[in-house]
């Protein structure tokens, strides 16, 4: 045999052999991704339902990974890296925005065929969507009770509930920032959702008159409001989605559904930065 024979294939340079070093299937763990789907009907629509949600948690996963460290950069008044999560954030919530289409084109039959094969199971049961909306500000104790079942993501969870949010850690700054901070909100129960109060109010205002002034929060308070809007346009498509496959039906996980989640859409994040451009 030849050695030319011997040689590994070539293309265009391409490394071809791996035997002994890694791939990309392997540093991506491939393998583990791509086996993890396992739809439970005989109905050929349900792998689409199941990637729409796994691809949605690893997004979630990576919004997560941003914020975590967005709050870190904002105790410590570092907030140019923090401008670029913050706006990473809210291009994924846009990706997501649009993932919510390739979902539409589910129709009601398609579902009804596979519901029954999903037990009681529901993203409202997502522990990475409720570290989401904690780290964000809306939190609400009750809701760990979900999460009993799995502790790791309890535990998650219970240390989330009890950490400030990234809006309570802007609050902060603005007090650090010389603005006047009502203490009571400055050592409020960090377990409670956001409240708007107007000292915070006041103290966004100014930077607003004088943004050349404030630069720097006014940059940071601009960044939140793309999250937040951002964030609203991910929860609407959300609606108009399930009332398009499903109708008024009750959630599988027990909720009201549409209406249930139309309830959401009235959940502020950052109440005073929305509420101070009546007063601009």
């Amino acid at each position: 045999m030849s050695d030319q024979a011997n040689k590994p294939a070539e293309w265009h340079g391409a490394k071809m052999e791996f035997k002994e070093s890694m791939s990309y299937g392997d540093y991506l763990g491939l393998d583990q991704i791509l086996s993890a789907q396992h739809p439970l009907s005989p109905n050929h629509n349900e792998m689409l339902f199941i990637i729409q949600h796994q691809t949605s948690e690893l997004w979630v996963k990576l919004m997560l990974h941003e914020l975590q460290a967005v709050r870190g950069q904002l105790r410590a008044g570092e907030l140019d890296p923090a401008f670029k999560m913050l706006a990473r954030v809210a291009r994924i919530m846009d990706q997501l925005v649009h993932a919510w289409d390739v979902l539409a084109t589910m129709t009601p039959s398609e579902y009804t065929a596979i519901r029954p094969y999903l037990g009681a199971s529901s993203g409202f049961q997502s522990h990475q969507y409720r570290a989401l909306e904690f780290i964000l500000g809306n939190k609400n104790p009750q809701l760990l009770a979900v999460h009993e079942k799995n502790p790791p993501a309890h535990a998650i969870l219970e240390r989330e509930l009890h950490t400030p949010s990234v809006y309570d850690e802007s609050v902060m700054l603005l007090a650090r920032s010389g603005f006047a901070i009502a203490p009571g909100r400055l050592e409020r129960d960090w377990t409670l959702p956001t409240e708007a109060d107007e000292s915070v109010k006041a103290a966004w205002l100014v930077v607003y008159q004088e943004p050349d002034k404030h630069w720097g929060l006014y940059e940071l308070a601009e960044k939140l409001v793309d999250l937040e809007t951002a964030f609203r346009f991910w929860r609407f498509r959300h609606v108009t989605t399930v009332e398009r496959i499903i109708g008024f039906k009750t959630g599988t996980g027990g909720t009201a559904g549409v209406s249930y989640l139309r309830k959401m859409l009235d959940v502020v994040l950052f109440p005073e930065l929305f509420a101070l451009r009546t007063a601009l």
